[in-house]
């Protein structure tokens, strides 16, 4: 019984570290991803970029993980390829390089599509595999995974500001060390990976791998479209904060980079702290409480922020990220609940559509500040959050878990 115990014990503490290791995965990848459009007036002055050229450079770092993340999400439910989580950090180091390197707008195109194919083998993966690791505490398991994305993203506008900007373009070749260590990481994590999706442990969590239809696909859609709306509000708002607001903040106060990237750094850290929260508060609350809490409740401050000075900003910043990031660990959970037996795939759509809605709206909002300035843009984007008053009409928590109650009655029947 005793050796029992120590297996068990050992299996849990493995498990953890291996939840502990996919999330700072996400943190380096995340980093990466996140100091891209940080550095963004860098690139506009060396290669006298318009803003619509900035915005196709985000949209085509977004829209390449937005196409690819629902396919290997689908495809590796029915197969999972261990060796995926290595091999798309490998294609995050090679983006890296490029971008140090990249003499013209085609090649800043090309190696922001090398990082957004990275993140695109990552998050379903990676979201399997905390799944995986905390199987029966998924909100947490998820939580966990996305503050290490959220810490990668806070301190993406330092790395920016210390790093880069001193350096300029070359400065990108030290955040090839970081992929290096992430490929190691994600060598290990594989490893972990490969044992626990073998046939016979595959098939003592058959509910994972396979889908008992528990709604209608009207009502799904009809979840589906809300929480998709949520998304849209959501990435689109934050596109607009992290790739530009930058310029608004310079222009405005006649500050250097340095100083509005304070601003970012703000946003992302108190994000990092809301999603850490979120899973819990979800928990005692409800999780359709959450989720328009997190896109609602931002609104009040997004609304202020075009009116406030310097530090004002930097203090509605805070509250922003920490009210607006809550949420999106829960919407995935969410909707995983829902669709038992497509973990991977809705993670992988979710993750995808987060990033596509925010390229795209990257290159609108650029068009729109080659028109009409950055002011105007900021002042409607604000308006965003509103769009949380939808949530109101997402199912309550109470039809989600009766229906996973009943489905586990009937399985062990």
């Amino acid at each position: 019984m005793s050796q029992q115990n120590i297996a068990a014990d050992t299996s849990k503490n493995t498990a953890l570290a291996v939840l502990l290791g996919v999330s700072a995965a996400h943190l380096l990848n995340d980093a990466m991803q996140s100091v891209v459009p940080a550095v963004f007036p860098l690139f506009q002055q060396n290669m006298q970029l318009s803003y619509a050229e900035i915005g196709w450079v985000a949209f085509t770092l977004n829209i390449t993980a937005s196409i690819l993340q629902p396919a290997i999400g689908y495809v590796t439910d029915r197969r999972p390829i261990p060796l995926l989580l290595p091999l798309g950090m490998l294609f995050t180091l090679l983006g890296m390089a490029g971008l140090a390197l990249s003499p013209s707008f085609f090649y800043l195109l090309l190696s922001a599509a090398l990082i957004g194919v990275g993140s695109s083998v990552l998050h379903p993966e990676s979201s399997r595999v905390a799944h995986l690791a905390m199987h029966q505490r998924k909100g947490l398991a998820q939580s966990v995974f996305q503050v290490g994305g959220n810490t990668g993203q806070a301190f993406a506008p330092l790395m920016a500001a210390f790093i880069i900007i001193p350096q300029g373009q070359l400065g990108f070749l030290w955040f090839t060390l970081l992929a290096g260590i992430g490929i190691g990481l994600q060598l290990w994590i594989s490893r972990w990976y490969a044992v626990q999706t073998r046939p016979a442990k595959v098939s003592q969590h058959s509910s994972n791998v396979r889908d008992d239809s528990r709604f209608s696909k009207p009502f799904i859609v009809y979840v589906l479209g809300i929480l998709i709306l949520m998304l849209f509000s959501k990435f689109v708002y934050l596109a607009s904060m992290t790739g530009y607001y930058s310029f608004y903040y310079m222009d405005k106060f006649h500050l250097p980079l340095k100083n509005a990237q304070i601003c970012i750094f703000t946003l992302q850290l108190a994000g990092m702290v809301g999603t850490f929260l979120g899973g819990p508060l979800a928990d005692r609350f409800g999780r359709q409480k959450m989720i328009w809490f997190s896109i609602l409740g931002t609104s009040p401050f997004s609304l202020l922020l075009p009116y406030a000075g310097p530090v004002g900003s930097v203090i509605l910043c805070m509250m922003i990220g920490a009210v607006l990031m809550s949420g999106f660990s829960v919407i995935i959970v969410y909707a995983q609940e829902m669709l038992p037996g497509h973990v991977g795939t809705v993670a992988g759509l979710f993750f995808g559509l987060s990033f596509g809605m925010g390229g795209l709206g990257s290159v609108i909002m650029g068009s729109l500040m080659d028109m009409h300035g950055v002011e105007l843009m900021i002042r409607v984007c604000a308006f965003l959050p509103l769009l949380g008053l939808f949530a109101l009409l997402l199912p309550k928590d109470s039809v989600i878990m009766g229906a996973t109650s009943g489905e586990n009655r009937a399985h062990t029947l």
